[in-house]
């Protein structure tokens, strides 16, 4: 694998997962009345549209999606479940909604950083927009804390 398809490899793995919480916790959010679901409905939407830029990237360059990380989806879906059971309180969701971010950010940046020599200028400026849209959205789910 070169590092261009890398890291289109893990935008898409990042983006595809970013979509499934999203989707998830709005889900199980529906009937109550948290404030935060403005922040999660404004991050689907930002996913979805990640999401088709990597398609299109992808298809560029000829890639395949990988079909792994199901059990990854399932572990991580069923942990979010139980969690937000628990507790479904905006704090709470935050919390969970920054763990993510902060994963994904950690090897998103650790992936630019190692790959901005070889990887397309337009897969770094996605991996980048990533980056930044992980940060950005890490400071506003902050306050919610």
């Amino acid at each position: 694998m070169n590092e261009n398809e890398e890291l289109l490899t893990l935008i898409h793995d990042n983006t595809k997962m970013g979509l499934s919480s999203a989707k998830k916790l709005l889900e199980l959010i529906k009937e109550k009345n948290n404030k935060i679901k403005f922040l999660l409905e404004e991050e689907l939407q930002r996913y979805e549209s990640f999401y088709k830029k990597c398609k299109k990237l992808m298809k560029k360059e000829k890639l395949e999606p990988a079909t792994s990380g199901l059990l990854k989806k399932l572990t991580a879906d069923t942990a979010m479940k139980m969690e937000v059971k628990k507790d479904n309180s905006d704090s709470k969701i935050a919390s969970i909604l920054i763990r993510g971010f902060n994963m994904g950010n950690i090897d998103i940046e650790a992936k630019i950083k190692k790959y901005k020599k070889e990887a397309s200028k337009e897969t770094l400026k996605l991996a980048e927009e990533i980056l930044n849209f992980g940060k950005k959205q890490t400071e506003l789910l902050e306050a919610y804390l």
